[in-house]
């Protein structure tokens, strides 16, 4: 298969509210209006390289409305087409997509709604915003903790393994590890990517029958030292921290976790390991052996185990599972089996 994706390129999700949530990313997450076209508000990160890398859409309650992916080429796209379609995936073609043109969206077998675009609008600021640093699409952000770009996205489906297997399958993409509960040899979460990063798509165990959610969407900053900023900077104005910082085993990022107003999960993250390996094999982690926190020294609230929109049917438990079980379930991250 020639490489069909690669990278990213922007997350547009849903807010009740859309000049909240634009005031919470311009105030205290750092991003900048680029655009404002009927209602929906294009967002940027300062060191983004296109025109936009998040987009809030009006909507009556948190989502997901599309996760949108750069190909490799023109002739890249229309083979992705091809291949999505071939899988009995029926997408469409749109013409005039904001700032990239032409794109096919298709929404996957698990319900996400996905874009795939070549063209692109660069970003490259001029008069005071101009970076002095030629490579830089504009200047360093003065938010404090201001991530430089999007980095991931992590959604929710029924079923971990088989989501993983038509990503993979139909997209290329690279699956690179996996979490598998101590008690029982269930998924409960894996990582993607289309590049050298641990990952860009992240997935985990969707009990509910609400299809197409997502858990959250993660930035980037430069530093350890930045990341640590921006925690303290959020707390001195009012923002609870939801998880870390810490370290996560899969992947070995720097993270933090907190919302904005519509309840949408941000994650800042650092660090982690490249991997350029083409024949990389998975390797499967227990919660036990720190896969979200490698120090295995704290689980993880109960809290993140929320995906969005709110679920509309039965827990992710089943009946007769034990109780330690039954939480590991609800928690892909949690820490089990440690005394």
């Amino acid at each position: 298969m020639i490489k069909l994706l690669s990278h990213l390129s922007y997350i547009a999700v849903t807010s009740p509210d859309v000049e909240a949530s634009v005031k919470f990313y311009e105030e205290q997450v750092g991003l900048t209006v680029a655009d404002r076209v009927d209602g929906t508000v294009y967002m940027r990160c300062w060191g983004d390289y296109y025109a936009y890398s998040l987009v809030i859409v009006p909507g009556d309650e948190p989502s997901l409305h599309t996760m949108a992916w750069r190909t490799t080429s023109a002739e890249a796209l229309d083979e992705a087409a091809k291949r999505i379609e071939a899988a009995g995936v029926q997408g469409e073609w749109l013409d005039d997509v904001h700032k990239i043109g032409r794109a096919y969206r298709f929404t996957g077998p698990f319900g996400h709604s996905m874009t795939l675009h070549w063209d692109v609008t660069r970003h490259q600021a001029g008069g005071a915003e101009a970076s002095i640093f030629p490579d830089r699409p504009e200047k360093r952000s003065k938010v404090a903790g201001a991530p430089r770009q999007l980095d991931h996205v992590t959604v929710a489906a029924s079923d971990v393994d088989e989501f993983v297997k038509w990503y993979v399958d139909v997209l290329g993409f690279r699956f690179m590890a996996r979490t598998v509960l101590d008690e029982a040899p269930i998924s409960v979460f894996s990582v993607l990517t289309t590049n050298e990063k641990s990952h860009d798509l992240g997935v985990v165990r969707d009990g509910s029958t609400r299809a197409g959610r997502i858990n959250h969407y993660a930035f980037w900053v430069d530093t350890r030292e930045e990341l640590l900023i921006a925690a303290d900077t959020l707390m001195e104005n009012g923002i609870a921290i939801e998880y870390g910082p810490s370290i996560h085993g899969i992947g070995e990022q720097n993270f933090l976790y907190y919302r904005e107003p519509s309840s949408l999960r941000i994650e800042l993250n650092t660090g982690g390991y490249r991997n350029y390996v083409p024949d990389w094999e998975a390797n499967t982690w227990r919660p036990s052996q720190g896969s979200n926190n490698m120090y295995r020294n704290g689980a993880m609230p109960m809290s993140m185990t929320e995906s969005f929109p709110a679920a509309d049917g039965p827990s992710a438990t089943e009946e007769g599972v034990p109780d330690e079980i039954r939480a590991a379930l609800l928690n892909p991250h949690a820490k089990h089996g440690q005394g």
